[in-house]
């Protein structure tokens, strides 16, 4: 099977669901014109599907592998990564003075989303660059910025970030990592961190890794922590790699997927290393990168239930088995509602990731603090139900496969394997729900509702044409907004969390909806109005029994005692 990227859909997202004609309509993103996004697009997902997605299968097979001390990556991830840096592919939203092409975020998502349909695996390196980018833009001196941005933008150098350590896990505030200050403005960073993404490679001229360390004077907690750059090699008078720095690669995870992507435990011993932001202010600096990479991992997710849905397609048309019109299991009724569920979910999440990738970009390009509170509520919403559909339509893949699909030759349970640690990385999905009924509630929902007044708005206009559609959307809403007030009214936080990953998931479905019956009114009669009615008839209704449950509060789930639950 190859793989073919969804240019055709995301223009017509673009053009129809998110509302892309506001940021082209703003003095920063003026040059995003309709022709100019088609090209871009086009020309993206040509290198996709012709440079990317070749490797997705040999990396699986031939994994990164450890060196004398220097990561081999699988074969042709050279060549792969040239192409996405000579394509301009990782500044595509980075400042043009550094030479980044300071395009839309919006546009920078589908690109993202389409490498990473194409060939995960690899498109993990660019998503740690393109994070780190935007750190050092808008937390790092000058002098950082004038000699590390258009390194990385061009690809001459890739960039990590470094938070977890063995002890720590998601509670960077535990970290032990150490920093003391030279003397002469640089810092000796110390320390053990797990999970790098792509702490090495072989192609890159230099590798810059972003770590979070605690000063001398730092207190204990997240408010003591600070964030390093840290290069592999030191940059030398002429801003070209020096002498080896004070650090190694000390292992490469064994993981169950993304086998072509090197996760490493770095060793620092004494590295010398430079402040990015104000001293303990390194949490604020990291979250930059780490919401930019949480949108991209949604992305992530939403790729490879592409990438997965397209291989499920293909293997329904060909397999030829029982009773049907044509002969083949595309028409088992089955089969049928399980790629359609597939298709239905992968609108919904790219609809979701896209409006958030928007919002963002009218922050940047107004300011207005309502865009960027927007923003910062759809983030999570993105990450984590991008990664959930990633997981569910790649496991669905796995079962149109029936049988084959749990032989590794046919390539449908790499999908499975890949995506699984989407749900895990950059903030779990259940630390992403308790983010968005915690701290993104804390304006009492007034941005949970005002999203769910556009809902219903748009129900209401709907009504005239798809009138059980559109109260479908609205009671639903309604729903929602019961649920929202319940949470917003729990002063015991235990109330919330314990409901927050089925709250999430129903203001998922909504939103799912919500996009769907625009892309009803803007298709009328043709194949979106017909997946719009199967994903709000059908899979819409599973919002009832998240909220229920989503109300219920912490007793329940704490009623079995320690001992009962080992019994």
């Amino acid at each position: 099977m190859t793989f073919r990227s969804p240019v055709s859909e995301y223009e017509f997202m673009l053009k129809h669901i998110v509302g892309f004609e506001e940021v082209a309509a703003t003095d920063l993103f003026a040059e995003a014109s309709d022709d100019m996004v088609t090209a871009i697009l086009t020309e993206a997902g040509k290198m996709c599907d012709e440079v990317m997605a070749p490797l997705e299968r040999p990396g699986d097979l031939n994994p990164a592998y450890l060196e004398n001390g220097v990561v081999r990556t699988s074969p042709g991830f050279a060549d792969g990564w040239r192409a996405i840096a000579e394509g301009g592919w990782l500044g595509m939203s980075a400042p043009q003075e550094h030479g980044g092409m300071g395009l839309p975020m919006t546009i920078t998502s589908a690109v993202n989303e389409m490498m990473s349909g194409a060939c995960l695996s690899l498109q993990l390196a660019p998503l740690m660059s393109q994070g780190q980018i935007e750190a050092l833009d808008h937390h790092a001196s000058d002098a950082l910025k004038e000699l590390y941005l258009p390194k990385l933008i061009s690809g001459e150098w890739t960039g990590t970030m470094n938070l977890t350590e063995p002890q720590a896990g998601s509670d960077v505030g535990a970290l032990s990592s150490k920093a003391v200050p030279n003397g002469d403005g640089t810092y000796a960073v110390t320390g053990q961190k797990i999970y790098i993404t792509w702490g090495d490679n072989d192609f890159a001229g230099n590798v810059c890794h972003l770590v979070l360390a605690r000063l001398p004077d730092g207190v204990p907690g997240t408010k003591g922590i600070s964030l390093f750059l840290v290069p592999k090699f030191l940059p030398d008078d002429n801003g070209n790699p020096g002498k080896a720095n004070s650090l190694k690669v000390v292992s490469l995870e064994h993981k169950l997927g993304l086998h072509g992507s090197p996760t490493c435990v770095m060793q620092y011993d004494g590295a010398t290393g430079w402040l990015v932001g104000a001293e303990h202010g390194g949490m604020a600096a990291m979250f930059t990168m780490m919401n930019n990479a949480r949108l991209g991992v949604g992305g992530q997710g939403v790729g490879i239930a592409e990438a997965a849905y397209q291989k499920a397609l293909a293997y329904a048309l060909e397999r030829k088995q029982g009773k049907t019109p044509s002969g083949g299991i595309v028409d088992h009724a089955d089969v049928r509602r399980m790629l359609m569920e597939m298709k239905a979910d992968l609108f919904a999440s790219r609809a979701i990731l896209l409006a958030c990738a928007q919002a963002i970009d009218m922050s940047t390009a107004t300011g207005e603090a309502d865009c960027k509170t927007r923003a910062a509520f759809l983030t999570p919403i993105a990450k984590a139900f991008g990664t959930d559909t990633g997981i569910r339509v790649a496991d669905i893949g796995l079962q149109v496969h029936g049988g084959m699909g749990f032989i590794e030759e046919t390539g449908a349970a790499q999908f499975c394997r890949d995506v699984r640690v989407t749900s895990i990385y950059e903030g779990t999905n259940g630390i992403q729900a308790m983010d968005l009924v915690a701290r993104k509630m804390m304006d009492g929902g007034e941005m949970a509702n005002r999203l769910m007044d556009e809902i219903e708005e748009l129900a209401e206009r709907a009504r005239p044409t798809h009138p059980n559609m559109a109260e479908a959307v609205w009671q639903a809403c309604e729903s929602l907004r019961e649920a929202t007030d319940w949470l917003v009214g729990q002063g015991d936080l235990q109330n919330r969390f314990a409901g927050a990953v089925p709250y999430l998931r129903a203001f998922a479905r909504v939103l799912g909806g919500h996009y769907h019956l625009m892309a009803a009114l803007a298709d009328k009669g043709g194949p979106r109005e017909k997946l719009a009615r199967f994903y709000i008839k059908r899979m819409l209704p599973e919002h009832v029994g998240l909220l229920q449950h989503a109300q219920e509060g912490i007793e329940g789930a704490m009623a079995l005692t320690l001992d009962e639950l080992a019994s």
